[in-house]
């Protein structure tokens, strides 16, 4: 997968990039809109978490990971197994250059051509970026779940937090 788009090359995701990939994820949590984490997981978990197709760093010109992207199976049930639930990270330096765009484009290209038909995303309302991101490539909000998780770390500690619910339907494979 080397492709070169929007000022980034993409790669898969691999052991060799985690150092970069843990920090880009730890400035995520330490911001307070990206996720209800309180510490990146190890190498171990996200490999076991995460699907190993459709993982990929988007890399600098210096080869630098400027952002990621994962997934992982909505459910283990056999009639949700082309279903499955995002993950993006861009790296506070890089954000609203189109590295994020870059990464998801490529996300809904590469999971219709491995079969998979619905895309999901959860994001706290606050991040009104990854909002216009996912909707810009199709995505639509599907609803508001209020009050899901009280945040336990960074600014946002103590706080009941809502997710926004978003979901992309391939037509090419339904």
């Amino acid at each position: 997968m080397a492709v070169t788009t929007e000022g980034v090359r993409l790669a898969p995701l691999d052991a060799s990039h985690w150092e970069q990939v843990h920090a880009i994820y730890a400035a995520g949590i330490a911001g307070g809109h990206a996720t209800f984490s309180d510490t990146p997981p190890t190498w171990t978990t996200f490999d076991h978490d995460k699907l190993p197709i459709l993982r990929t760093v988007a890399l600098d010109d210096d080869g630098s990971v400027v952002g990621w992207l994962a997934c992982r199976p909505h459910s283990d049930r056999l009639v949700f197994v082309g279903v499955l639930e995002v993950s993006i990270y861009v790296h506070p330096d890089h954000r609203r250059h189109g590295v994020g765009h870059a990464l998801l484009t490529n996300l809904v290209h590469e999971s219709e051509r491995a079969g998979f038909w619905t895309l999901q995303s959860s994001v706290f309302p606050e991040n009104t970026a990854s909002i216009a991101l996912h909707s810009s490539l199709g995505f639509r909000v599907l609803g508001t779940r209020e009050r899901v998780g009280k945040m336990t770390h960074g600014p946002m500690a103590g706080v009941w937090r809502d997710l926004v619910v978003l979901e992309r339907r391939s037509e090419q494979v339904l």
